[in-house]
C-alpha cells in the first residue's frame, strides 16, 4: 500500500474518501481494508502538506516532505505567527515536545487550543498559534471512524520530525515529483506544490539525476534519468476510468490542458477549488459523474462512443461495489455542481 501512495508521491486528502478512490483508480483488486490498516497502524498518514492541503502520504516521506514546504510557509506567514507568540527556534522546539507529549493520545481542535493556551498565554490567540502549528510543526490527522477513516471533526497527533535540510528535501521533492508525473515543467512542479519557480529551478540545477527531455512542439521538459514518458499510443490504451474528486493527476500540471481540455476546465475546477469527480478517457477528460443510490450519473462534455460506454459501465459496476458498504451517494455534498454543468443528456451506468 506504501509503495502504491509513493508511486503518485501524495494522494490529495480533503475528502476522507478521495484516497481509497484514487487507489481504486490505480491498483487492481483494490482492498479498501488495506488502507484502512495502513492509516491506523500510521504507515500512511494525511496531513498538511503540498499546497498547505490535505494530502495522504507514506509516513516515512513527511520528514523531507515538511521540510520541503518551510519556505513557503515562511512566505505564507506561518512563521510570522510563531514569531508573534514569542517562539524562538528553542521554544518552538521545547512547545513542540511538550505538546507531542500532551498528544500521545489523539486531541481535537479545541483540546489544543486550550492547551494552547496554558502553555503559550502570551500568545492571546491560540486558534492562530495552532492553524501555524499544524502546518511548520508536523502534525498528522489521526483515523478516527468510518467509512473512510476519518470524520468532519478531525484530531491530531505528532508526526516524526528531523532536522530541515530544505535544499535536500526539495531534491527529494523534485525527484519524487517527476518519478510520478514527469516528464514536466518547473511551472508544474510549482503548481502541485505552490514552491517559488526560482527556489525550484535552483535545486533542479544542481540535480545530476534530472535531464531535460524535448516535449510537445520541441519544448524543454524535465524527467529523471531513465523516466519513460507517456506515448500518444500508450495514452490511447489507457482504459476510461472514473477519477474521485481532486484526484492529483488533475492538479499536476501548470498546463491543465494536459489531461482537462481547455473548454472543459470551468466545469471541472470550480472558482472556489472544488475539482469535481471526473471521467477519463485516453488520458483526457471527457466528462463528470456523480453517484446515486442506484447508480452512476454521467455528464458527458463530448460525445462517447459505445464501446467507452460500455467500459465505463464496467468501471461503475467495480466502483459501486466499493462505496455499497461505505458511501453509495459519495461526494453528495458537492451536488450544488451538477446543477451547474452545461446542458446535455445524463448517461446512466453500473446500474
Amino acid at each position: 500500500m506504501t509503495d502504491a501512495v509513493r508511486s503518485v508521491l501524495a494522494l490529495q486528502a480533503q475528502e476522507p474518501a478521495a484516497p481509497y478512490l484514487a487507489l481504486w483508480n490505480r491498483i487492481d483488486d483494490f482492498d479498501p481494508s488495506d488502507l484502512d490498516r495502513a492509516l491506523a497502524d500510521g504507515a500512511i498518514v494525511k496531513a498538511s502538506l503540498f499546497r498547505f492541503t490535505l494530502h495522504a502520504v507514506d509516513a516515512n516521506d513527511i520528514p523531507w516532505a515538511r521540510a520541503a514546504m518551510q519556505s513557503r510557509a515562511r512566505d505564507a506567514g506561518y512563521h510570522g505567527i510563531l514569531d508573534d507568540a514569542g517562539l524562538t527556534a528553542e521554544r518552538f522546539d521545547e512547545l513542540r515536545e511538550r505538546l507531542s507529549t500532551v498528544m500521545a493520545e489523539p486531541h481535537d481542535n479545541t483540546a489544543i487550543e486550550r492547551v494552547l493556551s496554558e502553555l503559550v498565554p502570551e500568545s492571546g490567540d491560540p486558534a492562530r498559534l495552532w492553524s501555524a502549528l499544524r502546518v511548520v510543526g508536523a502534525f498528522r490527522h489521526a483515523p478516527t471512524t468510518g467509512p473512510w477513516s476519518f470524520g468532519r471533526r478531525p484530531a491530531f497527533l505528532p508526526c516524526t520530525v528531523a532536522a530541515d535540510d530544505e535544499p535536500a528535501a526539495t531534491a527529494e521533492l523534485v525527484r519524487r515529483y517527476l518519478t510520478a508525473f514527469g516528464p514536466a515543467t518547473v511551472a508544474d512542479m510549482s503548481q502541485f506544490t505552490i514552491l517559488k519557480r526560482s527556489a525550484l529551478r535552483e535545486v533542479v540545477e544542481s540535480m545530476a539525476d534530472v535531464v531535460a527531455v524535448s516535449g510537445p512542439g520541441g519544448s524543454r521538459l524535465l524527467d529523471v534519468i531513465g523516466g519513460e514518458p507517456p506515448t500518444d499510443a500508450t495514452t490511447a490504451t489507457l482504459p476510461p476510468r472514473l477519477l474521485g474528486m481532486w484526484d492529483s493527476v488533475l492538479l499536476a500540471y501548470e498546463d491543465r490542458s494536459r489531461v482537462i481540455p481547455d473548454e472543459h476546465r470551468p466545469h471541472v475546477i470550480r472558482r472556489n477549488g472544488d475539482v469535481l469527480p471526473t471521467v477519463l478517457v485516453d488520458g483526457l477528460v471527457r466528462g463528470v459523474w456523480r453517484a446515486s443510490a442506484d447508480a452512476i450519473e454521467v455528464r458527458a462534455l463530448e460525445p462517447l462512443d459505445d464501446a467507452t460506454l460500455d467500459d465505463l459501465d464496467h468501471e461503475a459496476r467495480h466502483l459501486r461495489r466499493l462505496l455499497a458498504d461505505r458511501e453509495p451517494t459519495v461526494f453528495s455534498r458537492f451536488g450544488r455542481w451538477w446543477d451547474r454543468l452545461p446542458d446535455g443528456p445524463t448517461i446512466t451506468i453500473g446500474s
